[in-house]
């Protein structure tokens, strides 16, 4: 099989979305992740960016392409286009504002008003490094996201602290589900409960898909 090299070499592509208040770093998660970047003077995202990171999961490239939105009103309009073909999202508040955790419950329902029921969810409590100025506990959000069935990780993009990690969950999560969908050879979106915590058995499953050829790019 021929060496990964080049970027558009890549066995799957996710679209994976970021949502959220303004100003709870969505920005800065997606540039720690993608470059390896952080900038203190970042400005609000006016309208959509997005940016490319591949990961390999098990022995397939997953190449990611991330979204990332201003989370002021006045951009809603751009909702329904920026949410199609997500299969995955990060869900962004600031641990030391309350109120963007407030709003995560709404946040959360616009997106499975416009996503897939399988579409992977992590629940991220970004700004994790200001410990001083905490104001959202992590069992707060953890009761928060057992109850909506969705991954909880809390994230500095400053200290670079659980950012790859969030990412690479949310999408090994999507190849599990891709994988399994592929192994059923089923289309049924529906197979699934909105929202559930997805886990699909072990590397046998993965195996089967891979050894059938049913699933190459």
């Amino acid at each position: 099989m021929a060496a990964y090299r080049a970027d558009d070499d890549y066995d799957y592509l996710f679209k994976v979305v970021l949502i959220g208040d303004s100003g709870v770093g969505k920005s800065n998660l997606l540039s720690r992740f993608t470059k390896n970047e952080f900038s203190l003077e970042s400005k609000s995202t006016i309208g959509v960016e997005f940016a490319t990171r591949s990961i390999r999961v098990d022995d397939k490239v997953v190449k990611a392409q991330i979204w990332d939105t201003a989370g002021q009103e006045r951009y809603r309009a751009i909702t329904s286009a920026y949410y199609r073909g997500a299969v995955g999202a990060l869900l962004v508040y600031d641990v030391t504002r309350r109120v963007t955790f407030e709003n995560v419950e709404r946040w959360l329902k616009e997106l499975r008003a416009h996503t897939d029921s399988n579409t992977v969810i992590m629940l991220v409590g970004n700004k994790a490094d200001l410990r001083h100025l905490r104001a959202v506990s992590s069992e707060d959000a953890t009761t928060f996201a057992e109850r909506e069935n969705t991954f909880f990780m809390e994230t500095s993009a400053l200290e670079s602290l659980n950012v790859d990690n969030a990412f690479t969950e949310v999408l090994t999560q999507i190849y599990r589900v891709v994988s399994r969908k592929a192994l059923e050879g089923s289309d049924d979106h529906s197979a699934l409960p909105k929202g559930q915590t997805i886990n699909v058995g072990g590397k046998d499953d993965v195996s089967a898909v891979k050894n059938s050829g049913c699933c190459s790019a």
